[in-house]
């Protein structure tokens, strides 16, 4: 079962998920998505493996770019499209392992996606 993760290595809680990983033996996919921009498309595939519709679940609502796109009452191709054009706005880490994922906002939650995929 592949795994891999939305990674910026500036990011605390990137490095923590990573170490986490580590100790459990896992082989991790480091995708740096600050260089190279996830397509829309991928991130589409991110919400569903989440289990959810909404792009607000992993966008970064507190970076300066949000405000100056003025993305409070943009709607969800708006967002999806900001966070193309714009990777700062994606949440960190976001773990994928198999055919499902999580926002490992603290790196402690990628241990209920192991524990989840392992049954």
């Amino acid at each position: 079962m592949g795994t891999s993760v939305f990674f910026n290595p500036e990011c605390s809680n990137c490095r923590t998920a990573a170490a986490i990983l580590e100790a459990r033996g896992v082989d991790a996919d480091y995708i740096r998505y600050l260089e190279t921009s996830p397509t829309r498309a991928d991130l589409e595939d991110v919400l569903v493996k989440l289990g959810t519709d909404d792009p607000r679940d992993i966008i970064r609502a507190k970076e300066p770019v949000y405000a100056e796109l003025g993305l409070d009452g943009a709607d969800r191709d708006q967002l999806l499209d900001a966070m193309a054009a714009n990777p700062i706005l994606i949440q960190r880490p976001i773990v994928i392992h198999g055919d499902r994922a999580v926002v490992a906002r603290p790196p402690e939650r990628l241990l209920e996606l192991l524990d989840h995929t392992q049954e």
